[in-house]
């Protein structure tokens, strides 16, 4: 369904199946300055169809649709609306999939379920890049470096209290340092709401926490398939 769009603002269109997802990125983008929902499609052959009628400047897309694999869309569109930038949002986290999603120019890859913050610092980081390259004709290699650095990295070190001197927002030194302490001694992986409970932190701080841990190879996350296959994370202390 198409809708009207501010100018100048980041038109963003949305191809997930899931209506629930679809109305939560909806809310999370709503909340974000500069961005605006245009157009969301079920299905591929939906996507390809509205994209004959408009070309947003940024997709959400999903990997596992209905007609087709996100990935097979991701390369048709590359063929005729190259200017479009893309995002990944799936629970696809094998190894084909993410390095096809890479190849294929991919400007992030979320994998679900989403935290909030995590959506919403990767469309920041969106927007800041692109006015960023929006806003200068040349670019040197201290800027180029800069584009094409991971957002929130952290240079890897053997001491691990050097990884922490410089913090991404929402991440407290002190919450850190205890959510370290305690994950070291889990026997066992355990799942953020399981740590959540032993800790008496709430579930979205443990998991925002433990997120940027594996983001700085301090935590792993182990998957397993329960009896209904769906994937189920779980955490432990990297050895």
């Amino acid at each position: 369904m198409l809708v009207g769009a501010k100018e100048k603002c980041i038109q963003v269109m949305i191809v997930e199946d899931d209506s629930i997802a679809v109305k939560i990125y909806e809310q999370f983008t709503h909340k974000i300055e500069g961005f605006r929902i245009v157009a969301s499609a079920s299905n591929g052959h939906q996507a390809l169809q509205l994209l004959e009628v408009f070309s947003p400047d940024l997709l959400l897309l999903d990997v596992f649709l209905p007609d087709m694999r996100g990935i097979d869309l991701l390369w048709k569109i590359r063929q005729s609306h190259r200017q479009m930038d893309v995002i990944l949002i799936t629970a696809a986290n094998d190894n084909e999939t993410v390095s096809e999603a890479i190849r294929g120019g991919a400007f992030s890859y979320m994998i679900k379920p989403i935290m909030i913050d995590k959506f919403t610092s990767t469309l920041e980081r969106y927007k800041r890049i692109r006015n960023q390259l929006n806003d200068q004709d040349t670019i040197d290699q201290d800027v180029v470096d800069q584009l094409f650095r991971p957002a929130d990295t952290v240079l890897p070190s053997s001491n691990s209290s050097s990884r922490s001197n410089v913090l991404p927002k929402g991440i407290d030194k002190l919450t850190l340092k205890l959510i370290r302490e305690r994950i070291r001694t889990m026997p066992e992986p355990v799942r953020v709401d399981e740590f959540a409970e032993l800790s008496g932190m709430s579930y979205s701080t443990v998991r925002r926490y433990l997120e940027y841990m594996v983001s700085i190879e301090e935590v792993q996350i182990d998957i397993s398939y329960g009896v209904v296959g769906r994937p189920e994370r779980k955490y432990r202390w990297s050895q």
